[in-house]
């Protein structure tokens, strides 16, 4: 079974679902927020509803198909606002990468915590054992969502490449999926 046809997966009021053409406006005019700039790491510099556009017709689209790559938008379960981007990447047989951020309007609700459980669902149900994640040590938010969703730090803060090439420092966490059952 690929990850299309796991899709949406929702938990608590947020849905995940692929990102569309639909959500270019929220998701391009997120990425300018200065949080999301400091800490998201993401792949291009800059992004416009153009951009986001082509992106949900060929690269997430792809992606989703081979199933090494989910670029999923975080919406409102009831009305699918968008509320952020949450991506599964680096996809293997046994486990995969989650990275997510969210729009202004949607911190400080739950929305990441509730996002994170599921995509948790996600990939159990994709037959994965663990979900990794990876964040700055100054990403207090971002650390404190990790833990409150049950992800473990794994080892001490170490030098890594992310998702747009910078090298930092990071801490890891990993989350094992048989503690879900």
């Amino acid at each position: 079974m690929g990850i299309t046809d796991l899709l949406p997966v929702a938990c608590d009021g947020v849905l995940l679902r692929p990102l569309a053409e639909v959500d270019a406006e929220a998701y391009a005019a997120g990425t300018e927020d200065a949080a999301v700039r400091r800490y998201a790491h993401l792949p291009l510099p800059e992004y416009t509803p153009d951009t986001v556009r082509e992106l949900a017709r060929s690269d997430v689209r792809k992606g989703l198909m081979s199933g090494n790559l989910a670029v999923l938008s975080i919406v409102d379960e009831k009305d699918e606002a968008f509320l952020g981007s949450l991506v599964l990447f680096d996809i293997t047989a046994h486990e995969a990468e989650v990275g997510f951020w969210l729009s202004p309007h949607a911190r400080g609700r739950g929305v990441a915590t509730r996002a994170l459980t599921a995509s948790a669902h996600l990939a159990r149900k994709l037959g994965l054992r663990a979900l990794t994640a990876r964040t700055e040590p100054a990403n207090t938010a971002s650390r404190r969502t990790l833990d409150t969703a049950g992800f473990l730090p794994d080892g001490a803060p170490r030098q890594s490449t992310t998702p747009s090439g910078a090298q930092l420092t990071t801490q890891h966490y990993r989350l094992p999926l048989e503690s879900l059952e």
